[in-house]
């Protein structure tokens, strides 16, 4: 058995996550379609983390076992061979037996792509389309306010499940920058790690400010008060691209 890691990219607009669904209708179920038909039997693939119905990515990474004795290259071509279209295998290679998608990787880059006003159709499907009265100087000074190591409890929507009471909600956020050109707006956040729709609600917090509904001070409170609040909107899902993971 060889241990396989793949990058791939997705427009995740017509599935329901990354993550394998009853329907069958995720890009783990799609994938793993394709590994059974090249392999003749069930392979799992194991990501580096979940991404949320409608949430795209440019580098996400699965790792699988398989006995495969014929190149890298053709691996890959097999692969490739009738994915939907809206999956692209970037790159395949043989990595270390202790090699894990998830648990080997050392943090992840998401970018988060507003406009505003009203979007081109063309590029509307992968914006938020916000209000041109956003003020990028308001939301760089909330950016700089989160950046850091902090307990991001206040910007997660963890989902009830059981022990999430004591989880580790502490992150070290590198980075959240905002940059802007003309009415685009990219906002791109690096960590050791986030929790579930951390970004998208960082997102939120940070359009807040730059509307004017979210003053620093209430933006910090929020942060050092470690409990999810209805002033911290969760961002749409179509914004959302994870970029890069880190190993």
């Amino acid at each position: 058995m060889t241990r396989w890691r793949c990058t791939c990219a997705y427009d995740g607009t017509s599935f329901s996550g990354w993550q394998s669904q009853a329907a069958g209708d995720a890009i783990q179920d799609e994938i793993e379609r394709r590994l059974a038909a090249i392999f003749g039997a069930a392979v799992r693939i194991h990501g580096s983390g979940r991404t949320d119905a409608g949430v795209h990515a440019s580098g996400q990474v699965f790792h699988f076992d398989a006995d495969w004795r014929h190149g890298t290259e053709k691996l890959a071509a097999a692969l490739r061979f009738r994915l939907a279209r809206t999956i692209q295998i970037r790159a395949v290679r043989p990595a270390r037996p202790d090699f894990h998608a998830r648990f080997s990787a050392t943090g992840k880059v998401y970018s988060y792509h507003l406009f505003r006003g009203d979007p081109d159709p063309f590029v509307r499907p992968y914006r938020w389309a916000v209000p041109r009265t956003l003020e990028l100087a308001a939301v760089r000074a909330g950016a700089a306010r989160l950046r850091g190591r902090h307990d991001f409890r206040s910007f997660s929507a963890l989902r009830g499940e059981p022990g999430e009471d004591q989880a580790d909600t502490v992150r070290d956020l590198r980075r959240l920058e905002v940059s802007g050109r003309g009415r685009e707006v990219r906002i791109t956040a690096e960590a050791d790690g986030f929790l579930y729709k951390m970004v998208r609600s960082l997102v939120g917090a940070l359009v807040a400010v730059g509307e004017g509904k979210l003053t620093l001070p209430e933006l910090v409170e929020i942060l050092e008060a470690r409990h999810r609040t209805a002033r911290v909107l969760t961002a749409p899902p179509q914004g959302l691209f994870l970029r890069r993971v880190l190993y």
